[in-house]
């Protein structure tokens, strides 16, 4: 008989060149998982090659995707972006994307992965930074609200499926009437507040990997790190 010899450790990596990764490590550790959670603070390819799995946090999209260039960092980001689960919060779910509007001057360089177009600071500055309750299916005891913390926060535009990539799943959405008044306006006319409008979205899943347009590491709330390794990380292993 063949013995399988079962891992019960998981690595998981925080690009830390830029941004909030302390407060995803904070997080990471507080979980409570069949699989014990090893944290990397990933800053070099050789850092990037001992996860099994990689968040990329919220911060400044443009420059954490410069200083990825500049470590020698972005094919083996893009490489790892095919084989294996990634996060992005805020800029990091910015760097995920297929295609980005409302880029500074020259554009700026993704990472890709996941099929969607996203609009950097979609609903205004960051004095103009909101938070809302969430009710989210699939998280652990989802009848208490997630407080989404939104800062500069992106807005997806659109979503691209095709049945060469693995199908898109809504995680979570911002009720319209939660969107601070001020800010209703900014990319939703008044006939625009469809609850099936792809700018309601903040969270989505496309088979590995996750994006969320808000914080959750800015939050005491670990339930959506939970989730990304209970849903995303830990099938990958089996």
């Amino acid at each position: 008989m063949t013995h399988v010899q079962v891992n019960n450790n998981v690595t998981i990596g925080i690009l830390a060149l830029q941004g909030a990764f302390a407060e995803h490590q904070t997080a990471l550790q507080k979980l409570s998982c069949q699989k014990k959670i090893l944290v990397v603070l990933v800053r070099t390819a050789e850092d990037l090659s001992a996860c099994d799995a990689l968040i990329i946090p919220g911060g400044e999209s443009t420059t954490i995707a410069f200083l990825a260039k500049l470590s020698g960092l972005l094919e083996p980001l893009r490489t790892f972006l095919q084989k294996k689960p990634v996060w992005g919060t805020c800029a990091g779910a910015i760097l995920l994307a297929q295609a980005v509007e409302n880029t500074k001057r020259g554009g700026q360089e993704l990472f890709g992965g996941i099929s969607v177009t996203i609009a950097r600071n979609g609903w205004g500055s960051q004095v103009e930074s909101f938070e809302a309750p969430l009710s989210i299916d699939g998280l652990l005891d989802p009848s208490t609200p997630f407080m989404g913390v939104f800062i500069r926060a992106p807005v997806v535009l659109a979503l691209h499926p095709s049945t060469e990539n693995p199908p898109i799943e809504v995680i979570a959405r911002l009720p319209i009437n939660l969107v601070p008044k001020s800010q209703k306006l900014t990319l939703h006319d008044e006939g625009d507040s469809s609850p099936h409008d792809s700018q309601s979205i903040v969270a989505l899943r496309q088979g590995r990997h996750m994006l969320t347009t808000f914080h959750p590491e800015l939050t005491k709330d670990s339930r959506f790190h939970e989730y990304f390794v209970r849903t995303c990380v830990v099938p990958t292993l089996l």
